[in-house]
């Protein structure tokens, strides 16, 4: 079970990340005040009045209203896709990393430091002349290799070899069952878009994308200097729709128990047997390995008849693809702007790419984030923005406990196991307390640039392998430090909140309580959901995937869950496309768990004060008001037309948008604080709004 990323997911730069880099990856006074103020600094409301829209009615559109004037005044410029407030914050972390990496960069260090591979992977990251004078050479072996496959019996062997190409993909986590050891698993792969539905559908913006695709790979081809470019464009988009018809779909892929089949090698074997799969884990540097779960069995039978059935031609052609697709945005400044063209052009909407220094960035965080984690929290993480976010998650952890307790659809034998692994989840903020040792990543610059990237894959897959069959490592983190993000695991009951997030616009030392428990104080609340929600309830204490719910009480929250399924099912995110309520559930469920636990740890935290500051209006607003500003300013963003598309697709999260007008009015609170009628278009009646958490 992959970690939840569960507060928003980056915008990301380029299509220049690495596949085998990824997870492949949910009494009252006994509540104290969280002073969030400094003590020497005049407290604030942390409210910028210059980002609403005051010609706008909240209680018609309170996204505009919240965020109008922020979207006036941060306009999408040529790189983004979308820009919103985790990328405003997440430009300024970029800014300062880029500032520690290159004093590193500009000076010599000793042989194998960590100072050493940083800079001389920003300084290779930067060489765009070397790369561009280099040309295909430094993937040509890899495309020699695959032209040598000579047999379909040498099939197993080079996959298992392979880390540039797959039909599937293999990584190492915790057994969804015995959450306690490290398991294999096997996961779907193969496809280049990644969404079946770009495969699949017929509608006519998608077909325009799969035309522009089949282009792309025709030039790339071409580019590489292979012959019949056309062709072997069209072998690709009909191997892939291959695997894409055999893959689950994102709603399918949320199903825990459909994506964990735990068996033997033995097992394996029968179940694709067209795969040697002891030559294929022995080539893979996997030994003596006894059981794994594979993740999606129609789709790995799928792979493994192809390798029978298709030519061993057309095969080889799909292996050379992915290796020119995933190489591309490492080699010259043609081929990378190919890329580009498709990836961020067609598919987003971008006009023009990230600057270089970025992506240099970028690389370096994927290859050595903790070592500049290190740095970052040393410099710009304050150690009493920790303790105070431990106070405020530990209010937000007894705020979600009272809701519990009061939930009247929910018996007294399930409440006990719900409050039992409410009060077993692991918190962890900032930083790691055990940072990665890096010691065996060799980065040389005498080496081209691919070669670099090659050899810290190969180390991330060895890292990852180290951990099968162990017990999982606890205090491991599925987040760098300089993270604008948070999330939950499941399968370790855990939330984490990197040192990345929290910063304004999340999480202001100077600000009231309104403004931070509306803020980071949702986002915590959020992250505790998820271990409730359709996912994560599924999951106990411990982490292990184990039914601790009474049938009635799972029936009732199945209930209620469809009422919020439904309710974004209606979302006209763009003309004639509706948001996926199915695919967005979890989300949806944290972001209105989140709301609602916060507010309520804020309420109780208000009770202790003096009354006079409990109704204090601040900058024309209540407190309650300001609560409700500071969550719907977290999701201020500008967003193109494309990638509103592609994220109805591909993201698990609702958009920016309707994380605010789709989940404030199923918040009862909400319709008091800003005084919210039936002649409100967002008016939803008491009887049908969502009530879970």
């Amino acid at each position: 079970m992959q970690p939840q990323k569960c507060a928003d997911e980056h915008s990301g730069l380029d299509k220049v990340t690495f596949k085998h880099m990824k997870k492949i990856i949910f009494t009252l006074a006994a509540i104290a005040m969280m002073t969030t103020a400094c003590t020497n600094k005049e407290q604030t409301t942390g409210i910028d009045l210059n980002n609403l829209d005051t010609t706008v009615v909240a209680q018609n559109d309170f996204y505009q209203f919240a965020c109008g004037g922020w979207m006036a005044n941060n306009p999408l410029t040529p790189e983004y896709s979308r820009f919103g407030s985790f990328d405003k914050l997440g430009l300024q972390n970029l800014e300062q990393v880029n500032g520690l990496i290159q004093e590193l960069a500009a000076k010599r260090h000793v042989n194998g430091s960590v100072a050493q591979k940083i800079g001389d992977m920003y300084n290779l990251a930067m060489d765009t002349a070397r790369r561009d004078a280099e040309g295909i050479a430094p993937v040509q072996k890899i495309l020699d290799e695959i032209e040598g496959i000579g047999t379909r019996a040498e099939l197993s062997k080079a996959l298992g070899e392979s880390m540039d190409y797959q039909l599937w993909a293999m990584y190492v986590d915790a057994d969804a069952m015995n959450s306690s050891m490290n398991i294999l698993n096997e996961y779907q792969a193969g496809f280049s878009l990644g969404e079946k539905e770009y495969y699949l559908d017929e509608d006519e913006q998608t077909k325009k994308i799969r035309d522009a695709y089949v282009a792309y790979v025709e030039k790339l081809f071409g580019l590489f200097g292979f012959e019949n470019a056309a062709d072997k464009a069209q072998t690709v988009l009909r191997l892939e729709t291959r695997l894409a018809k055999a893959a689950y779909s994102n709603v399918e892929l949320r199903d825990p128990q459909a994506n964990y089949n735990k068996m033997s090698v033995d097992e394996l074997q029968q179940l694709v047997p067209q795969v040697d799969w002891k030559i294929y884990f022995e080539a893979a540097g996997i030994h003596n390995l006894d059981s794994l779960s594979i993740g999606q069995i129609p789709h790995l039978q799928e792979a493994g008849r192809m390798l029978d059935e298709e030519p061993l031609e057309d095969l080889k052609t799909l292996f050379a693809w992915q290796v020119i697709d995933d190489a591309a945005s490492y080699l010259t400044t043609e081929i990378y702007m190919a890329s580009f063209d498709f990836y961020g052009r067609v598919l987003s909407g971008r006009e023009e790419p990230s600057p270089l220094w970025k992506r240099a960035v970028g690389i370096v965080n994927g290859t050595l984030g903790e070592a500049v984690g290190q740095m970052y929290v040393k410099k710009y993480f304050p150690e009493e923005n920790k303790e105070r976010m431990l106070a405020l998650v530990k209010n937000l952890q007894k705020a979600l406990g009272i809701r519990i307790e009061n939930l009247a659809w929910m018996s007294r034998e399930t409440k006990d196991k719900a409050l039992e692994k409410l009060n077993a989840m692991t918190i962890k903020i900032g930083y790691p307390d055990e940072w990665r040792d890096y010691s065996q990543l060799d980065i040389n610059p005498e080496d081209t640039y691919f070669a670099n990237l090659q050899r810290a894959a190969k180390f991330e897959k060895d890292y990852s392998l180290s951990f099968l069959g162990k017990p999982v490592d606890k205090k491991k983190w599925y987040m760098t430090p300089q993270t604008v993000n948070a999330y939950y695991n499941p399968s370790s009951n855990e939330i984490c909140f990197p040192a990345g997030i929290l910063q304004y616009p999340f999480f202001d030392m100077n600000a009231d309580d309104a403004f931070n428990y509306g803020a980071i104080g949702v986002v915590i609340g959020h992250e505790m959901t998820h271990g409730f929600d359709d996912q994560g309830c599924q999951f106990d204490k411990d982490g292990n995937m184990v039914n601790w719910w009474t049938a009635e009480d799972k029936a009732a929250f199945d209930a209620r869950t469809k009422v919020m399924e439904e309710a974004f099912n209606k979302i006209e995110v763009a003309p004639g496309v509706h948001a996926n309520g199915a695919f967005t559930l979890g989300e949806n469920i944290a972001d209105h768990g989140g709301l609602q636990v916060s507010f309520l740890a804020f309420t109780l935290n208000e009770e202790a004060k003096p009354e006079a500051e409990r109704l204090q209006t601040r900058d024309g607003f209540t407190p309650q008001q300001r609560f409700f500003l500071a969550y719907a300013n977290v999701w201020a963003g500008n967003i193109r037309p494309e990638e509103i598309l592609n994220r109805t697709k591909s993201d698990p999260h609702s958009l920016g948008r309707w994380r605010v007008n789709g989940a404030l009015p199923q918040i009862g609170a909400w319709y008091e604080a800003w005084n919210v009628t039936e002649e409100s278009p967002m008016y939803i009646a008491p009887e049908n709004r969502v009530s879970i958490w």
